[in-house]
């Protein structure tokens, strides 16, 4: 049985008269003219409207997350409530997933307390290694803390994505947050990037941060940032301990979201939700998965620091 090719594909049967032409030139000529022809149906095919933006999109604005249909839309600004429908309805009741439950126009309007424009300035202010070092400002202050490469500072970029000209440094390599940075956000409060602890942490950690969190007049809140793909480790109890000393009101953060499965990420949610529930007293209930990647979270985390910072009013605190 002979094969038949398509003509225009190398293989086929010469038509009559091209027995003049070497075979192999012929054929590549062939090819040549039919690799044209897909070409040019390809760029005449119209483009799908959003197709490939959206494929690529980290969706910085809510605005784009309002766009979106109602199921994905969810799973960006409340992933926890996209977690809780793999729960059965008994043990729902388990997961705190409304604590803090603001509303969509809440979000949105929390989104230009981290809008960089006109006299909103967010910026970089200075490094401290110790607290008599750090700057004095009067505004409420957050701070984020978590063990090394738990992704802290990739979660602070992605919080200020709106504010493109702030420099926040991130790196491939584990502990590379020495000091004490903070960033000024216009006059509504301060966000401080502290050292992470565990691998190559400074070695005068524990009294740096210690006295920081002790002393500290302003601080607010504590964000302590959890590595959701493998949960709380020992090396976590250090700043866990901290926060149940000093009696601080802190709050967990769950990072790389993405890099886990559905399943798993579940797991680790309900594991850590237990733990706080049963150890700690002044964690907040409600758990923050956030991924630094698709920006799932980063929309209610914005909007839940500007509500503890007193920067937006909601009921859903």
């Amino acid at each position: 049985m002979r094969l038949q090719f398509p003509a225009g594909v190398a293989g086929a049967a010469r038509p009559p008269g091209a027995d003049h032409t070497p075979r192999g030139l012929w054929e590549r000529k062939m090819t040549a003219r039919g690799l044209r022809r897909a070409a040019s149906r390809l760029l005449e095919r119209p483009a799908v409207p959003g197709r490939v933006s959206r494929a690529c999109s980290t969706f910085r604005t809510f605005a784009e997350v309002l766009r979106l249909p109602p199921r994905q839309m969810t799973k960006l600004a409340f992933p926890l409530r996209e977690l809780q429908r793999q729960l059965t309805p008994d043990s729902r009741l388990g997961l705190h997933v409304k604590t803090f439950d603001p509303s969509l126009e809440a979000i949105s309007q929390a989104e230009s307390v981290f809008t960089a424009g006109g006299r909103h300035r967010i910026e970089y202010v200075s490094s401290a290694v110790r607290l008599d070092h750090a700057p004095d400002l009067p505004h409420p202050e957050v701070c984020f803390i978590g063990r090394s490469n738990v992704g802290k500072s990739s979660l602070i970029k992605a919080l200020f994505s709106l504010a493109p000209d702030v420099e926040v440094r991130v790196s491939k390599k584990p502990g590379h947050t020495k000091k004490m940075n903070f960033f000024k956000v216009g006059k509504y409060f301060t966000l401080v990037d502290m050292p992470g602890y565990g691998y190559r942490a400074p070695e005068d950690f524990v009294d740096m941060v210690e006295t920081y969190l002790k002393e500290r007049r302003n601080l607010m809140r504590t964000f302590l940032l959890v590595d959701s793909v493998v949960g709380i480790q020992k090396t976590d109890n250090i700043a866990i301990g901290m926060c149940e000393e000093f009696a601080l009101p802190y709050v967990m953060v769950l990072t790389k979201i993405d890099k886990s499965s559905k399943g798993h990420l579940l797991k680790q949610v309900l594991q850590i939700q237990k733990f706080v529930e049963s150890e700690t007293q002044g964690c907040f209930p409600q758990l923050f998965p956030v991924s630094s990647v698709t920006y799932s979270g980063i929309h209610l985390l914005r909007c839940f620091i500007a509500n503890i910072t007193g920067n937006l009013k909601t009921d859903g605190l």
